[in-house]
């Protein structure tokens, strides 16, 4: 098989997901359960303070000018959830920061749901034999508890998520990760993914192969140099291009 090993994105390639984290209703009810506990916010308050952090954690990981082997820092969200906190004189720990940080995500979830195919595609590639990896620009906190509520946990024979490691796609950092820790030959391995930039030229700068899908959350963007290509989401035409792989 050409295709030993086959590495996945999630989101915008077997996830579809839609989230709201704008609105006034989810601000109104993250400030109820942040009152609930001591610390007191508006909700307009709670919502301002909450994307400064997160601009200020990502401003803190900045690497200097030209080094590209941190380009792509990545923070861990429920540090955020927890420094809300502080800044209110209450102090948390790291569990109770995780289980706002998840409530947070479900008030903020409009829907997530998988895309036709998803689990013909991956039971298809493992009765065959190849490995199948998850490699995801994803919060831990969030996405561990999705990929249990999918059923998609079993599929994979590894999963790396970029708050877990402080990098994300396209840094090459990421990709040489589950290289390293898998012992895989990236000539006889293939990323799949919906954005050009993060999977496709990320994947083709760690050696891979790349199979690019533009889905619904793909981003507006001219369609990479990718080796495989499709125009549209079709897991069925994934299945069928990568166990022809011979």
């Amino acid at each position: 098989m050409r295709y030993q090993n086959c590495i996945f994105d999630l989101y915008g390639t077997l996830v579809d997901i839609h989230t709201e984290e704008d609105t006034p209703r989810l601000w109104s009810a993250m400030a109820e359960l942040y009152r609930g506990q001591g610390a007191v916010y508006h909700p307009h308050e709670l919502r301002c303070a909450y994307f400064q952090a997160i601009k200020d954690a990502e401003a803190g990981l900045a690497s200097p000018a030209g080094d590209a082997h941190e380009a792509h820092p990545e923070i861990q969200i429920e540090l955020v959830f927890q420094q809300l906190f502080q800044a209110k004189g209450v102090p948390v720990g790291r569990e109770q920061a995780v289980r706002i940080g998840r409530q947070f995500r479900r008030l903020s979830t409009a829907y997530i749901r998988l895309y036709d195919g998803v689990e013909a595609l991956l039971e298809a590639l493992r009765a065959s034999g190849r490995g199948v990896y998850l490699l995801s620009n994803a919060q831990s906190i969030f996405t561990t508890l999705e990929l249990e509520e999918l059923g998609l946990k079993p599929f994979f024979d590894g999963i790396y998520l970029s708050s877990d490691y402080g990098v994300k796609k396209p840094d090459r950092r990421f990709f040489d990760i589950l290289l390293k820790r898998e012992n895989m030959d990236p000539r006889i391995a293939v990323m799949i993914g919906n954005d050009g930039t993060c999977d496709i030229c990320g994947g083709r700068a760690a050696g891979l192969s790349t199979l690019y899908i533009r889905s619904n959350l793909s981003p507006h963007e001219a369609t990479p140099q990718a080796d495989h290509v499709l125009d549209r989401m079709d897991l069925a035409s994934v299945k069928e291009l990568l166990l022809g792989e011979t």
